[in-house]
């Protein structure tokens, strides 16, 4: 039994104060439509009905909440590795206080601004606008040879089988039934995940990367981690989906869909598409605009409902509002590659094993360094299999961290076509 000073005791009871609080505070459920305003839409829209959905969001009172988060950011020690997160996590659970209490509302805008940034932000690094990597994928994605698409990659799934092939494969690696899969027809998005349940909608179709990506986005990023988080003695918040952590934890899921092959071309296209489609709402176009914005880059009525909607969760569906999370996934993604990068270069991988030991932010981690040393946090129980081989690992960032010094604009500037010799 390891024993902890005072600051660190001090710092867990703030923590279990804050747990309490923010367990009522849903972010994304509280802000998600009906199933039936799909199909209420999709219906007028077939027969000519344009009309604007507008989803009636409940009225919410967080005044009693954001007062003890408060109460809980000013008692912590905000020079203290923990007493740091504690303070940042306060603010950011206040700030998704705020957001809901202004449901239905341009504020929901500014708020999203706060706590998930803006398509017009340069990336890590100071290179370019998430806006501009995502008109970037989406060209490349449309130049594709479809033609070059293999039978399996055309291949549909059932939501049904998906089911029984994805609670065999997890309770084969849990070697017990820790995940439930089930099929949810309220679901508006293909799948969503949870600690212990992965929900996919009934009546849904998928692809071989679908299944996937599932497995290591969702499963082995997303449940992996609030599984992981459970487990820590002292910070029990880091079980919990807190707002300030959805870039890393979306930036790790999709790295982790990249460093394992499981990631296509289209998947790359579809999160791009709607980062364009929160700067198209956010300078004006209104739900049905961005609605034919996704049909006329390729996806069927019900899915461009369902891209629309992310965008428009929250906010009025007029225009010149959206809801900016999605803006998370390509400048999360850039940020973990660079992280682990930096991490191998300074001889810290170790970092991005304690990466999954709950969910954290990538500043978090290297604070908690003296933590998990001193015991006060513990390494993950789970962890995926391309994160704790760490040759194979070490291997592949080794490869990035030199590839990424060739200027390929330079290559094809000197020599016209590659030779090797």
């Amino acid at each position: 039994m390891v024993e902890l000073a005072d600051d660190i005791l001090h710092h867990a009871a703030l923590d279990a104060r804050m747990v309490r609080v923010a367990r009522s505070i849903k972010l994304l459920n509280m802000i998600s439509w009906a199933a039936s305003e799909q199909q209420n839409f999709l219906a007028g829209y077939a027969k000519g009905d344009y009309t604007l959905p507008n989803h009636q969001y409940p009225k919410y009172d967080f005044t009693e909440a954001r007062r003890e988060l408060a109460a809980v950011e000013k008692e912590a020690d905000a020079d203290h590795p923990l007493g740091h997160y504690v303070c940042d996590s306060a603010r950011s659970w206040a700030i998704a206080c705020e957001l809901l209490e202004s449901l239905g509302t341009p504020d929901v805008m500014k708020h999203s601004i706060r706590l998930f940034g803006r398509p017009d932000e340069p990336l890590p690094g100071g290179g370019p606008t998430t806006r501009e990597a995502a008109h970037h994928f989406i060209e490349i994605a449309n130049e594709l040879d479809k033609e070059l698409l293999a039978p399996s990659e055309q291949v549909q799934i059932s939501a049904t089988a998906l089911q029984l092939q994805l609670q065999a494969s997890l309770d084969d690696f849990f070697d017990k039934r820790e995940i439930e899969v089930v099929l949810d027809p309220e679901l508006i998005a293909k799948a969503a995940a949870g600690a212990h349940r992965i929900r996919l909608r009934t009546g849904a179709a998928f692809s071989d990367y679908d299944r996937h990506q599932l497995i290591e986005h969702e499963a082995m990023v997303h449940s992996l981690t609030a599984l992981n988080g459970k487990e820590q003695p002292q910070l029990q918040s880091l079980s919990l989906s807190s707002p300030r952590t959805t870039a890393t934890q979306e930036g790790l899921a999709t790295f982790a869909e990249q460093i394992t092959g499981s990631i296509d071309i289209e998947r790359m296209k579809r999160i791009s598409l709607r980062i364009e489609a929160v700067a198209k709402a956010m300078e004006g176009a209104d739900f049905v605009e961005v609605f034919r914005y996704f049909l006329d880059a390729g996806q069927p009525p019900n899915e461009s409902f369902v891209s629309a909607q992310r965008v428009f969760r929250g906010v009025p569906t007029n225009g010149g509002c959206a809801f900016t999370k999605d803006t998370v996934y390509v400048r999360g993604l850039i940020g973990v590659h660079t992280f682990f990068r930096w991490a191998l270069r300074q001889r810290k991988l170790r970092l991005c094993r304690m990466l999954f030991a709950g969910k954290m932010t990538l500043a978090d981690v290297q604070r908690f360094e003296p933590m998990f040393d001193c015991g006060a946090l513990v390494p993950p129980k789970y962890l995926p299999h391309w994160v704790s081989r760490a040759n194979g690992l070490a291997g592949m960032l080794a490869f990035s961290l030199f590839a990424n010094r060739i200027r390929l604009d330079q290559v094809i500037a000197s020599e016209g076509l590659f030779e090797l010799q």
